[in-house]
C-alpha cells in the first residue's frame, strides 16, 4: 500500500487506539458476558502486515468498551503462535468494533495465518488470512464479488467463495449492503424469502445508528461470516453504503425535504459505520480510499474511489435531452454528456492512478488490475426488436405491465443513438474515462478494469475515444442477489441483444448470480464467471457459466479475449 499507515485517522475523528491500538489512558471496562456474534474479518494486507476486525457483542447494558486479546497462529489449531496483541480496545463509541493494523510482528510475506480474538473469557471463531507476496510469483486468485441485497435472497455466492480450494483475496467492489428499508414497495422485497430477511432496522438508514444496526444485520449472515474468515478482503464503497447514485453533493435517494437531513451529515455517519464494520485500513485524507497491493510481480491492484470524493451529479436524459419539434436533441444532450469537466475522479487521485499504473510497468508487473465500482465499457442502449424478430417482440410487449414496456420501447427508441444505456457509470462520463485511457497507453500498460454495479456479467474489451486501440479488457462481476435486467425479464435475450447492439461487449448475462474468480498469470489472465444455481434457498450449486483469457500485448495493452 502507498498509504502512510501512521498518520492519525483524523478521516473520521477517531484516534490511532481507536482502530485497535492498546489503551494508553484510563478507561472504564465492561467485564461482564461478552459474544463475538458478527465473526471475524481481516483486509488490506501487505507482506508484513494485516488488518484484523472483529466486533464485541456485550450481553448486558453497558457504556463501558471491551479489553481484548488477538491471537495469529501459524496452523488452525494453534499450536504454534506466531504473536498475540493483548489489551486492544474494543470502544463503545465505535460500536464495540475493533481493528488492529498487525504490522511485522513476526507476519512473513506469502504467508498464511490462522487468528482469533478473545474477550472475557470468551474465544471468536477462527479466520484466515495471508500476507502478499513479495518478488517472483507464480500466480494471484482473486474472487470478486459486488451488490448483495439482504432481503432478495440468500448469500450463496459468499459460501461458495468460502469453501474455494484457493484464493489469495476477496475484493468487493462496493454496494455490501444496501440502505432501503424493509416496507412491501421498497427494494427487495417482493422476494419470496424477504419475510425472513427483513432489514434490520425496517426503514430507510440515515442516522450513524440506522447505518451500524445494517451493517450489524448483515455479519450476522452466516455465509458472509464464512468468507470473511477464508481470506484477507480488499473493500471499496460504491453508491449504496450511502444512498442510491450517490456523489459528491448528494444522491438520487436523499431528500432533505423528507427528514432526510443534510447530506453532509448522512455521508459522515455512512463512512463512520463503514469504517468501523470493515477490515479497511485508515487514514486522514479522502486517500484512504484509494490504494494499492501488490501481488509478487504478477499483479498490481489499484482500488479506486468513483463516488464522494470528486464525482459530478450524473446526468438524466429525462432532465437533459431537449425535445425540439417532438423529437429528442441528441446533439444537444451530447454536447452536455462529452463535456470535460464532468468527472468520476478528481485530478489528484488521477495523479496517483498515473502514477501508480508508471511504477507498475516500470518494474515489470505482469497486470494493472483497477478495482473500480461501475462498468466502463461502452454500453449503448440494448435493441430487443432487432434481436428478437418482431413477432417475438410483440408477443413480449404484450405480456409486459404498461410501465415495463415503455421502458423497453424506450431502451429500443435510444438504441438509434450512441448514447449510454447506463449514465450512472464511466459511460456518462466520457471525458474522465478517457483520461484514464490516456494514462494506460503512455505507460503502455497491461490493464485488467473489474467492475461491479450493474447486476450482470460482463466481458468486455475497452478501446480508445477513437476506436483504433485496445487498451483493457473488463470483467463485470454480477451481483450477490442485487435483481438484474434478466429477473425482470426472464428469458428474454438481453445479453445477446447488448452483444449485437456494441462493439465493445463480447459477453453479457442479465439474471446469474455469483462472482468472477480470477486467476492471474505472467503470461495470462484467466476469468471464470461463477454462478450459483439459486438463492431462494440455502443449498445450491456452483458452476463456471463461462470462462475467458486475455494475454498481454508486446507494445502494451492487451490482446482479444477469448473463450476458454
Amino acid at each position: 500500500m502507498t498509504i502512510d499507515r501512521r498518520r492519525l485517522l483524523g478521516l473520521l475523528g477517531v484516534s490511532g487506539a481507536a482502530a485497535g491500538e492498546a489503551a494508553a489512558q484510563p478507561i472504564s471496562y465492561f467485564k461482564g458476558p461478552v459474544a463475538f456474534e458478527h465473526g471475524v474479518a481481516s483486509g488490506d494486507p501487505g507482506l508484513t502486515y494485516v488488518i484484523f476486525w472483529t466486533r464485541v457483542t456485550p450481553k448486558q447494558a453497558t457504556t463501558g468498551d471491551v479489553d481484548v486479546d488477538l491471537e495469529v497462529a501459524a496452523d488452525p489449531d494453534f499450536k504454534t503462535l506466531v504473536t498475540a496483541s493483548r489489551g486492544l480496545r474494543a470502544r463503545a463509541s465505535r460500536d464495540w468494533t475493533v481493528k488492529h493494523d498487525l504490522d511485522g510482528q513476526g507476519l512473513k510475506p506469502g504467508t498464511e495465518y490462522w487468528y482469533r480474538f478473545k474477550a472475557n473469557g470468551v474465544t471468536s471463531p477462527v479466520g484466515r488470512t495471508k500476507t502478499l507476496v513479495k518478488g517472483a510469483a507464480k500466480d494471484a486468485v482473486l474472487a470478486v464479488v459486488s451488490c448483495s441485497l439482504y432481503p432478495n435472497g440468500y448469500f450463496n455466492a459468499y459460501d461458495a467463495i468460502a469453501k474455494l480450494p484457493r484464493v489469495d483475496a476477496v475484493v468487493h467492489l462496493g454496494d455490501y449492503i444496501y440502505e432501503y428499508g424493509g416496507a412491501p414497495q421498497d427494494y427487495g422485497m417482493n422476494s419470496p424469502v424477504a419475510k425472513s430477511r427483513t432489514p434490520e432496522p425496517p426503514h430507510e438508514i440515515v442516522t450513524l445508528d440506522d447505518y451500524r444496526r445494517r451493517h450489524a444485520q448483515y455479519k450476522t449472515d452466516p455465509a458472509l461470516q464464512a468468507a470473511h474468515a477464508r481470506a484477507p478482503w480488499i473493500v471499496a464503497w460504491d453508491d449504496h453504503e450511502t444512498a442510491n447514485d450517490s456523489w459528491v453533493g448528494g444522491a438520487e435517494n436523499h431528500d432533505p425535504d423528507k427528514g432526510e437531513g443534510d447530506w453532509t451529515a448522512r455521508k459522515a455517519a455512512a463512512l463512520k459505520a463503514y469504517y468501523e464494520w470493515m477490515p479497511i485500513r485508515e487514514a486522514a485524507l479522502p486517500e484512504a480510499a484509494w490504494r494499492s497491493f501488490q501481488f509478487g510481480d504478477v499483479a498490481s491492484l489499484l482500488m479506486v474511489e468513483t463516488r464522494l470524493t470528486a464525482r459530478t451529479p450524473e446526468l438524466s436524459y429525462d432532465r437533459d435531452m431537449p425535445i425540439v419539434d417532438g423529437k429528442p436533441d441528441v446533439a444537444a444532450f451530447v454536447a452536455k454528456w462529452k463535456d470535460p469537466s464532468r468527472r468520476m475522479m478528481g485530478e489528484g487521485q488521477e495523479q496517483w492512478l498515473a502514477g501508480q499504473v508508471g511504477a507498475s510497468v516500470q518494474a515489470k508487473t505482469a497486470w494493472q488490475v483497477l478495482g473500480n465500482q461501475v462498468v466502463m465499457a461502452r454500453v449503448a442502449s440494448a435493441n430487443l426488436k432487432a434481436t428478437m424478430g418482431e413477432a417475438a417482440y410483440g408477443d413480449l410487449q404484450a405480456k409486459l405491465p404498461e410501465y415495463a414496456r415503455k421502458r423497453v420501447d424506450q431502451s429500443v427508441a435510444m438504441s438509434a443513438f450512441d448514447v449510454p444505456s447506463n449514465l450512472d457509470a464511466w459511460d456518462g462520463y466520457p471525458a474522465d474515462r478517457q483520461r484514464v485511457y490516456d494514462i494506460f497507453t503512455a505507460a503502455k500498460a497491461r490493464p485488467i478494469v473489474l467492475a461491479g454495479d450493474s447486476h450482470m456479467f460482463w466481458a468486455n474489451e475497452l478501446w480508445n475515444d477513437a476506436g483504433q486501440k485496445r487498451v483493457a479488457v473488463e470483467f463485470g462481476t454480477t451481483s450477490v442477489t442485487s435483481p438484474g435486467y434478466g429477473d425482470y425479464l426472464p428469458g428474454v435475450p438481453i445479453g445477446e441483444a447488448f452483444v449485437q447492439r456494441n462493439k465493445e461487449v463480447k459477453y453479457a448475462h442479465p439474471s446469474a448470480k455469483g462472482f468472477v474468480l480470477l486467476t492471474l498469470e505472467h503470461g495470462k489472465a484467466t476469468s471464470e464467471l461463477m454462478a450459483v444455481s439459486t438463492i431462494m434457498k440455502p443449498t445450491y450449486e456452483l458452476a463456471a457459466m463461462k470462462r475467458f483469457v486475455v494475454t498481454p500485448s508486446a507494445d502494451g495493452g492487451v490482446e482479444a479475449l477469448r473463450e476458454a
